[in-house]
């Protein structure tokens, strides 16, 4: 008897190395959650929002390199899954999403629940396609998974209610395999780019997560070039640890000396990054760039010289033809600004920081002169943490204070919703890496907006009995949306929040719940943390009045923040 459609599925999971897919059940699902009920090496993940489910996926895809796998049903189970799928697509990771259907005889009729998912996943999806027919399989599936490979993107097919439980008329094995290749520019061009670095001036590098499987490569460029090496959030993970050349992040998060890097280099060299925010490129620089992706290049910043390929390879090119550099400044003044920050941040975690501030600032909290700085929540996990740890974080303040207290060192990972940006996602991306090893450290730093949002799936940890140590920075606050406020002269509005005690939130759902409300206390409580061998919820109170200076102030954000302030001051008080 030939297999099902369902069965088709789990074959090719199973076939793929996929060992979990994330979603909620119903109608048109069945058939294929049954087919994973069965199966000895593909397990069902039923969280409590699709959303989560797709975050989940593309943190596994991230992580791994492979496919992640998610599932959302008819109609509202399919639009949920979306804020992650447009996750993963603009992450660059691949992750196969099956969506539901109605039954194919009622497609079109405006049926209960009915969506049009080849529309809807339209712009998300490198492809998508709606089996009609038992026929179209197995080769619709291996275009599907080839596709999202290949391209490193989503694929979606939707499977209506009726076919999950057909046989195959044409069953036979499955063919998914994909050759992955490196390309290397060729050698007029990589004599053009040797050219215009060795005549260039100071060179510096901004390093971006293309470039991570290609780290020893990249260090031996900057130590012939002695180029600081500015690195991009996502190149934090494989760079930051013993690396003499980096300076640390520019832009909004950044530091001052990544942005003296970037402006007094002549001749930037971009490796693997599409570092989108064009406002922190310095003028007037000629520029190298090396993507794999051809339309990444120069779409921020004018290129000089394109070089459409991978970084490896590429840079391996470059050693072999440009010139060492004798004169090392551009590079010893970098570091030495770098070394001078780092301490400076050092001095905003440590534990006395506060002692001795004169005054108090009007808040929702009482006692706020007790609160935890954010800095030594951030600096104090990075201690305690495992040199493997895996971490996520959620969009806003919480990357903020990651970005600039915990170092990727060791074999340490990362990952963010940091292309799409959005909330939420660090709580279910950390579900998805939790599954791939439980006895791997996974820490997320949650916002307390973010957690929120998606609070529901803490209930998928504590079933799942996964121990994910969530990290709250709890400052009653959409902390980032209240900086870009007072940066902008306005005062603070809408982005207060009135949160419950969260660790007794997962408490009652059976996880353990620790809260901290004055720093004298986040010592042991991290401790205990750590030590405890299941799922623990850290709610740390906050101070909401700690801001994140940008690597290059401007006056204009300077008296933007000094009016803000007084605003709000008149407001509290009826002036």
């Amino acid at each position: 008897m030939s297999r099902t459609v369902a069965r088709l599925f789990v074959d090719a999971l199973e076939e793929l190395g996929v060992r979990q897919v994330f979603g909620v059940v119903g109608d048109a699902l069945n058939p294929l959650t049954d087919a994973i009920r069965t199966s000895d090496a593909l397990s069902w993940v039923g969280c409590r929002h699709e959303e989560a489910a797709a975050f989940a996926a593309g943190a596994q895809s991230q992580l791994t390199d492979t496919l992640g796998v998610c599932m959302g049903t008819v109609g509202p189970g399919s639009v949920h899954l979306l804020n992650g799928l447009y996750d993963a697509a603009k992450s660059g990771t691949p992750v196969l999403a099956i969506a539901g259907q109605v039954p194919r005889s009622e497609v079109g009729t405006d049926y209960f629940q009915e969506v049009d998912n080849d529309l809807l996943f339209k712009d998300v999806a490198v492809f998508r396609a709606t089996v009609t027919s038992p026929e179209q399989l197995p080769a619709l599936l291996e275009v599907a998974v080839r596709t999202a490979i290949g391209r490193r993107g989503v694929a979606v097919l939707t499977i209506p209610g009726d076919i999950g439980d057909q046989e195959l008329p044409n069953d036979r094995p499955l063919r998914l395999s994909v050759a992955r290749s490196e390309n290397r520019p060729d050698d007029p061009a990589l004599d053009e780019a040797a050219r215009l670095i060795d005549e260039g001036g100071n060179v510096t590098l901004l390093v971006g997560r293309g470039s991570r499987t290609s780290r020893d490569d990249v260090l031996a460029l900057a130590d012939r070039l002695a180029a600081p090496m500015v690195l991009t959030l996502k190149a934090k993970e494989g760079f930051e640890g013993d690396n003499p050349y980096q300076v640390g992040q520019t832009g909004l998060i950044g530091n001052p000396a990544a942005a003296h890097a970037m402006d007094h280099a002549d001749t930037l060299v971009l490796l693997g990054t599409d570092f989108p925010y064009r406002e922190w490129y310095p003028e007037g620089k000629k520029v190298v760039q090396v993507d794999r992706v051809a339309e990444h290049i120069g779409r921020r910043v004018p290129v000089d010289v394109a070089l459409a390929a991978d970084v490896g390879p590429t840079v391996r090119g470059l050693l072999e033809r440009v010139a060492p550099r004798e004169d090392r400044k551009h590079l010893d003044s970098a570091r030495e600004k770098f070394t001078h920050w780092q301490d400076g941040q050092r001095r905003l975690a440590a534990p006395g920081h506060d002692k001795g501030l004169i005054g108090k600032v009007r808040s929702a909290f009482d006692n706020r002169d007790h609160l935890v700085r954010p800095e030594a929540l951030a600096a104090a996990v990075d201690a305690a943490a495992d040199d493997d740890a895996v971490f996520t974080s959620d969009t806003g303040m919480a990357t903020v204070w990651l970005s600039r207290f915990v170092e990727m060192r060791g074999s340490r990972r990362l990952i963010g919703s940091y292309n799409l940006g959005s909330m939420a996602n660090a709580m279910p991306q950390a579900i998805g890496a939790q599954f791939l090893d439980r006895d791997r450290q996974t820490i997320a730093f949650c916002g307390d907006g973010g957690l929120s949002m998606l609070l529901g799936d803490l209930m998928t940890i504590r079933t799942e009995r996964l121990p994910v140590k969530l990290v709250v920075f709890d400052n009653r606050r959409l902390g980032m949306v209240k900086l870009e406020q007072e940066q902008a002269g306005l005062p603070e509005f809408g982005t207060v929040l009135d949160n419950p005690d969260f660790a007794a939130v997962a408490e009652a759902l059976g996880i353990k719940g620790i809260r901290v409300e004055r720093a004298e206390d986040l010592a042991e409580a991290i401790e205990r943390t750590f030590a405890e061998p299941g799922p623990v919820l850290l709610d740390v109170l906050t101070n909401p009045d700690e801001i994140a200076v940008p690597a290059k102030p401007t006056v204009q954000q300077g008296w933007g923040f000094a009016i803000a302030k007084v605003r709000e001051n008149l407001r509290s008080t009826g002036s």
